[in-house]
């Protein structure tokens, strides 16, 4: 909790930066999931100090705590924002009619703020569409291979971090991102399964096991933990600086902490924070 200050400067950053560089709108589908993103783009050797910003969203809170706006910090904004707008298009493409029509007005909205930031990154922006479509056939085919379904998804993190030109952090920071990405979408699909098998709905955990795979929780839980385990040990090759402890409160302790509330259903009670990637 003695991070706590400096977890929400961040995410209070990153909404300031999306706004800056995409408007209002890019701001909107702006969630939590992204302030690991952004600092692990943004390592420093001494942290920065945090500036007030105004809030739009709390109009009784003029000003809030920011992690002041830097280049991982623009790469953040821009990455989240493209991936928000092609989640909006799949939405639109798979979701129930009055989700898809929210959806479709949410994506005509966003369109300008997607415009500018795959403008800023074009070869994420091309990678996200591809993997997003390659996830598409998958589910259209029903595909029972959970592995294959993650990794479509785990791929467009692994992207999100811009080379360096050293190639022993570019492959640990690949390896990071693509571990922790595999991780929220297998632990997504178990979370979503009853709301898939009622609606009918593509959930690769459903598509291996059947109606039983509620029956098959230690498989799931092994191979997060597989992720989890090779996500820390490609951690432990970066020099993160002074984020560092912050980012292992994360790993440490956020993730697990996380798949146990899911898996005892205490999530599902609580209300869900995740957004969803596999439909």
């Amino acid at each position: 909790m003695w991070e706590n200050d400096a977890y929400q400067g961040v995410y209070c950053g990153l909404c300031h930066t999306i706004g800056k560089r995409h408007g209002f709108w890019g701001r909107m589908l702006l969630n939590y999931d992204f302030v690991f993103l952004s600092v692990l783009l943004t390592p420093q050797t001494e942290r920065p100090a945090l500036v007030k910003r105004r809030c739009p969203a709390r109009l009784y809170c003029t000003r809030r705590n920011c992690v002041p706006t830097s280049e991982g910090m623009d790469c953040a904004a821009d990455e989240s924002t493209v991936l928000s707008y092609w989640k909006l298009r799949d939405t639109v493409l798979d979701a129930p009619f009055w989700k898809r029509q929210g959806a479709r007005l949410l994506t005509l909205l966003f369109r300008p703020a997607y415009r500018r930031a795959a403008g800023a990154v074009p070869a994420f922006d091309a990678l996200t569409e591809t993997s997003l479509a390659a996830l598409r056939i998958l589910e259209e085919e029903g595909c029972p291979s959970f592995d294959r379904a993650a990794d479509a998804f785990a791929s467009i993190l692994r992207a999100a971090a811009p080379p360096t030109g050293d190639a022993a952090r570019d492959r640990a920071m690949e390896q990071l991102l693509y571990h922790v990405g595999r991780w929220i979408y297998l632990l997504d699909a178990w979370d979503d399964m009853e709301e898939d098998k009622k609606g009918g709905t593509y959930n690769p955990i459903l598509a291996r096991y059947g109606d039983d795979g509620a029956g098959h929780e230690e498989e799931i839980r092994l191979t997060l933990r597989h992720s989890r385990n090779l996500a820390v040990s490609a951690f432990q090759l970066l020099d993160m600086g002074s984020w560092k402890e912050l980012l292992e409160n994360i790993l440490y302790l956020g993730l697990p902490s996380m798949e146990d509330a899911v898996f005892s259903g205490q999530r599902r009670r609580e209300g869900k924070t995740f957004r969803r990637y596999h439909t």
